[in-house]
């Protein structure tokens, strides 16, 4: 696991629900692997108590599975989960982008949007995978921040997990991987340049899509991760 430290204001409970999920999420805690409470609290510097919390909270939302008198394990990745993920993920990011082209965005954005774009291509090659999936969800942010929608992409972004650990495996393992993400978001930032509706949707929903083209060869890869 990689640990960091508690953030200012984070109790025990919600300090263990960040570390593990973030670890799950980033595979550090692959698909599959047991989770011991004890262990965990060890590494954690927790008691028992906010990490069997944390583990049930795990179990309600299926990143976690509990089997009595077996124990915890990391859920493998369930397509169905990612899919309703993609569903409500583009539903909302088209819309943000035809409200964008529509009423258009101010200057001060579009340059925040340029800044992130240039820093994207700087981690990509060589890759730095945690980076640019920072900066990849940082893009994605301001879209929705360009047209006022920024308390919406929070309530995006808390049910993206398990479409975002399927990012973080695709972005490690497939080489060109990184090239195409960023080489989408120039797209995605030109259409909006240009106002123009439909290529917005377009672009937007190639990109949100991509993960079905790679589904085969992550499965042929990694055929313990998946249900």
């Amino acid at each position: 696991m990689k640990i960091t430290e508690k953030r200012a204001g984070e109790n025990a409970r919600i300090y263990a629900n960040r570390m593990i999920l973030d670890n799950i999420v980033n595979l550090e805690l692959p698909p599959g692997v047991g989770l011991s409470e004890n262990e965990l609290s060890i590494q954690l510097k927790l008691s028992r108590t906010p990490v069997r919390e944390a583990l049930i909270e795990m179990g309600r939302i299926g990143m976690v599975e509990i089997i009595p008198k077996k124990g915890s394990f990391v859920t493998r990745i369930d397509y169905d989960f990612i899919e309703e993920a993609r569903f409500m993920r583009m539903s909302l990011e088209n819309s943000v982008m035809d409200l964008a082209c529509r009423e258009g965005i101010s200057a001060g954005a579009l340059s925040k949007l340029e800044e992130n774009l240039e820093r994207q291509k700087k981690v990509a090659q060589p890759l730095e995978d945690v980076a640019l999936m920072d900066l990849d969800n940082a893009f994605h942010r301001l879209l929705f921040d360009s047209v006022n929608k920024g308390r919406v992409y929070a309530v995006l972004q808390s049910q993206m997990v398990h479409f975002d650990r399927l990012r973080n495996l695709s972005l490690r393992t497939l080489k060109v991987k990184a090239g195409i993400t960023v080489n989408d978001h120039e797209n995605i930032l030109y259409a909006l340049k240009k106002r123009d509706c439909e290529l917005a949707e377009m672009v937007m929903t190639r990109h949100l899509t991509r993960h079905q083209v790679e589904k085969k060869d992550l499965c042929a890869l990694y055929p313990d991760y998946f249900l």
